[in-house]
């Protein structure tokens, strides 16, 4: 299995360790990227992914090994300590990049067969807040198979947090390694999935946006086809 982890921080926190620790587990091929260090960029705003394509933006090719990373993979983690109640800036700015990518828009077909992973920290809360904005993406990206983790550890460190705290995350991250371990291979997007991109089917059908139409027709989702097996 070929796991990527896209690090909210560049420092090795709380987070951190857990995102690993689940991807230890897991097994196979570990790809990271830390933010904002391997990409630090705002988006500009200036419509050139929705009305041309994504390499019109102008921070394409600084995006494009991350991009290529998480087409390749096979599982996705997000992972971000909490900050003011939500995910980094650092974090929000990297998916800001992807708003093309939703299935409102011209989503990537691959990511219906992959699982995702949304991770969040803090010594004491704003786990759930965090994890929407991660987990937002993830499911409108068209990710099959969404999982959320997010504890507080009452610590500012990995090393302040208590051992009975760190026997529960181990157990929780065996437990979602087990999960994600039993679906490899054979992963389809859960029902509220299929459902938002056959209405978006129909909407794409009438057509809004030219280069959102091209992508489903030439993909051939206004049809019958879809990007992921039945079973």
């Amino acid at each position: 299995m070929k796991t990527v982890i896209i690090h909210g921080q560049s420092h090795k926190g709380s987070t951190y360790h857990i995102a690993r620790q689940l991807a230890e587990k897991v097994g196979g091929e570990i790809t990271e990227f830390f933010l904002p260090r391997d990409f630090g960029e705002f988006c500009l705003g200036c419509t050139q992914c929705f009305n041309e394509h994504e390499s019109k933006c102008p921070h394409y090719e600084k995006l494009s090994p991350i991009t290529e990373a998480l087409d390749a993979s096979d599982l996705i983690i997000l992972a971000s300590p909490v900050y003011v109640y939500h995910a980094t800036g650092a974090m929000k700015a990297f998916l800001d990049h992807y708003g093309y990518r939703w299935m409102v828009h011209s989503p990537e077909g691959s990511m219906f067969t992959k699982q995702g992973v949304a991770i969040s920290t803090a010594a004491g809360a704003g786990m759930k807040s965090a994890i929407k904005d991660m987990a937002d993406s993830l499911f409108f990206w068209g990710v099959a198979k969404i999982y959320k983790y997010g504890t507080g550890v009452a610590a500012a460190d990995w090393d302040g947090i208590s051992e009975k705290k760190k026997q529960a995350i181990d157990r929780r991250t065996t437990a979602l390694a087990n999960a994600i371990k039993s679906k490899e291979g054979r992963v389809t997007p859960a029902l509220k999935t299929r459902a938002f991109f056959f209405i978006m089917h129909l909407m794409q059908r009438k057509g809004f946006n030219p280069r959102d139409v091209k992508h489903w027709n030439e993909h051939g989702w206004t049809g019958k086809a879809r990007p992921w097996k039945e079973r």
